[in-house]
């Protein structure tokens, strides 16, 4: 109960509704932990290494809040296209599907990333080590595999400003390595709403050379008029050994997404009927295609038995044309930008890691010192989305801009064991972007807009860690975090005044946790359960002020504050029960009220908008039979602010969802069949918001009651 009290103490929104599932959960975990007393029956879990703490360790020696999430259960009776259907019950993550793959997921960590209104922000994605994140902390999460990812890492707290810019938490996505006889896999599912999907995979090693090779397409008719979407995705990854010492991997992937856009609904609107889309969508036929081809290849190299190499290389580009449903009259202004963005990028980068272990005063010492630089080329044009009177079609020029973004952060991280029950880690890297506009567009009554700026900042971590006894940790980290504005969000200034956005600052962040993390293993019961108690203080906080015509522009907010608790559990009730459960409990808030460029302003105490104060999630799976198995889910979230000052919230709601599996083995053939029922109860709700939306659309609702179907089949030569 300790937790309990804590939250309350700090005044953190515990809810009646959230109190008792906290408590329960607790009891749960102690009433667990007091069995592991006597003398283990079952098998000890095993131990699983984690890498997102750049020094490899066990998930318990991990001095942070990290969860994993392996490939079996990412994929098991799921469509295996979002990560918002197996990641949802990650504590600390908040992930909305919007429905709408013209604008990808809507995800935040404890709060950070919340503004985004189309694609991420305030996070970094990492997949095989290279960047899903651009060095100006926008990213993108629809080029992850998941028909073949090996596992997902979700890192919070302040261990993640490692990581520099935009590095409110970390998801880190490893694709499986080929290893063994050759194996091919197929699987087709189908479901509500005209959706399917259909997936092939090869894997195994031939000669020395592992390999693996995914490809996967997925279509829908979207639960919304204009919500259609056809996604194609290749991925591929090598992997070889030129010595003993030494270790090449290659890693390809496309992704090709065609959608339309059905953008939101007016709260009264989506009463009325959920499922309805604005007229201007229909009338602009708002779509987006995006296409992005990329490579990677790492290379490891132990020099001897206390030093270690790595070199880490990608290059890539992006293509996006989106047709936005920007009313005419709001084109007529000289320095307006258009209905159509035309995005050209072309981006690389490295990540050169030395790593070393030695003793300091007879303790074990590990360090890793590197320098990540990433660069991107960015033409983009913007055109009037009319010809005439005809709407939705390519018009004439009204921005042509060649954009720079470029990084080169040095860190350095080290990990002591300096006593038997003690580890210190530590960390620094110099974090700095530079964004550099030249404007190639110039008219009268829009000016040369040509510009730049550089942030920079210092980022230290410190972290201690004690282990009371042989299954259970504790563990306290502070650290220092940055966020600059994305490139997106300099692009246009308040007010439609002509130029880009370059007064608007960095948020500058320090973060605090303490942690505990336990596991065991008795007779008929295993598991493991992790608790960690965060807050997270904010200066020049990045808020949207205003979004309209699907054009968002942003402005500082002052001081904010984040803190809270999580609780995350796993636990295996004797051989045909498994439990999972997750609680985040999350009080964001304006600590310094401001003003917008429309003279409304919004006083302190307000929370964070795109924020939920709680959110919870319950899955049991049932193996009745080795064949068979069977599952529940719930999920829980509270009111989400749609806008700053808190006078639209979209309802809290409750989903169940029920799933089935068959899997039958003959010989070289494996067979499984898969059924899986969402939003059981068909409930009427929001499934993300659109972040102060100009117009009063912030809903993007989610759908009713869904199913799905599939088969899978493998051959094993």
């Amino acid at each position: 109960m300790h937790l309990t009290r804590l939250c309350l103490s700090a005044g953190w929104p515990l809810r009646r509704s959230t109190l008792p599932t906290l408590v329960s959960l607790m009891a749960l975990a102690q009433g667990a932990a007091a069995q592991s007393g006597t003398a283990p029956a079952a098998p000890a879990l095993p131990d699983i290494t984690v890498r997102s703490t750049l020094l490899p360790s066990s998930l318990d020696d991990a001095p942070a809040a990290l969860t994993l999430v392996d490939g079996e259960r990412l994929r098991d009776r799921q469509w295996q296209v979002n990560l918002s259907e197996s990641l949802s019950g990650t504590p600390g993550l908040l992930l909305q599907n919007r429905q709408n793959y013209a604008q990808d997921l809507q995800l935040s960590i404890r709060g950070h990333g919340a503004r985004s209104t189309f694609g991420v922000r305030g996070v970094q994605i990492f997949v095989d080590g290279i960047p899903a994140t651009l060095p100006d902390g926008q990213g993108q999460t629809n080029h992850i595999d998941l028909q073949s990812v090996e596992r997902i890492e979700v890192l919070r707290g302040p261990y993640a400003t490692l990581y520099g810019n935009a590095s409110g938490g970390v998801i880190n996505a490893y694709t499986e390595r080929g290893e063994g006889r050759p194996r091919v896999d197929s699987s087709f599912a189908l479901g509500s709403n005209g959706q399917q999907r259909l997936g092939l995979k090869a894997q195994g090693e031939h000669q020395g050379v592992g390999y693996v090779v995914s490809a996967s397409r997925f279509q829908t008719d979207g639960p919304r008029p204009q919500s259609a979407a056809d996604k194609n995705l290749f991925n591929a990854r090598l992997d070889t050994r030129p010595s003993d010492d030494s270790h090449l991997m290659l890693v390809a992937s496309d992704v090709n997404v065609q959608a339309q856009d059905p953008g939101g609904l007016t709260p009264a609107d989506w009463r009325a009927n959920p499922r309805a889309t604005a007229q201007g969508p229909l009338d602009f036929n708002a779509r987006k295609d995006t296409r992005q081809t990329q490579f990677g290849l790492t290379y490891d190299l132990r020099v001897d038995a206390s030093n270690a190499l790595r070199l880490m290389v990608y290059a890539g580009q992006r293509r996006i044309t989106q047709y936005q449903s920007t009313p005419v009259a709001a084109q007529s202004p000289a320095t307006s930008a258009g209905g159509v963005i035309d995005l050209g990028r072309d981006y690389g980068g490295l990540d050169l890691r030395w790593a070393h272990h030695t003793q300091l005063a007879g303790s074990p010492l590990g360090l890793v010192l590197g320098l990540a630089a990433n660069g991107v080329q960015e033409d983009r044009q913007g055109y009037t989305n009319f010809l005439g009177r005809q709407l939705g079609v390519k018009g004439a020029l009204r921005r042509d801009e060649r954009n720079t973004l470029s990084n080169a952060d040095p860190y350095l991280q080290a990990s002591w064991a300096l006593a038997p029950r003690w580890k210190l880690d530590a960390g620094l890297r110099w974090s700095n972007a530079l964004f550099v506009s030249h404007d190639r567009y110039i008219a009268p009554g829009n000016g040369d807009d040509s510009g730049q700026t550089r942030f920079r900042r210092w980022l230290p971590m410190l972290s201690l860690q004690h282990t009371l006894d042989a299954h259970t940790q504790v563990y306290a980290s502070v650290g220092s975090g940055l966020e600059t504005p994305t490139f997106n969000e300099l692009s246009y200034r308040p007010g439609g005044l002509p130029g880009l956005n370059f007064g608007l600052q960095a948020a500058t962040a320090t973060s605090a946790e303490i942690g505990l993390r336990q596991r065991w293993a008795s007779d008929g019961l295993r598991g493991h359960w992790s608790a960690a108690l965060f807050q997270t203080d904010t200066k020049n906080e990045i808020t949207v002020a205003d979004n309209t015509g699907g054009r968002a522009t942003y402005r500082n907010a002052g001081r904010t504050r984040r803190q809270g608790a999580e609780l995350g559990s796993q636990l295996w009730l004797g051989p045909q029960w498994q439990l999972t459960a997750a609680l985040t409990v999350l009080d964001a808030q304006l600590r310094e009220g401001f003003c917008d460029n429309k003279g409304s302003c919004v006083p302190a105490g307000k929370r964070l908008a795109g924020t939920a104060r709680t959110q919870a999630a319950l899955g049991l799976d049932w193996r009745p039979h080795p064949d068979w198995r069977l599952g529940g889910e719930w999920r829980h979230v509270s009111a989400i602010a749609a806008n700053d000052s808190n006078s639209t919230l979209a309802p809290a709601y409750d989903v169940l969802a029920l799933s089935t599996r068959y899997t039958r083995q003959w010989g070289a053939w494996k067979f499984s069949a898969f059924a899986r029922i969402d939003n059981l109860t068909d409930r009427q709700y929001v499934g993300s918001v659109i972040v102060n939306e100009g117009n009063g659309r912030y809903y993007e609702a989610a759908p009713g009651r869904q199913w799905m179907a599939g088969v899978n089949l493998g051959y094993q030569f």
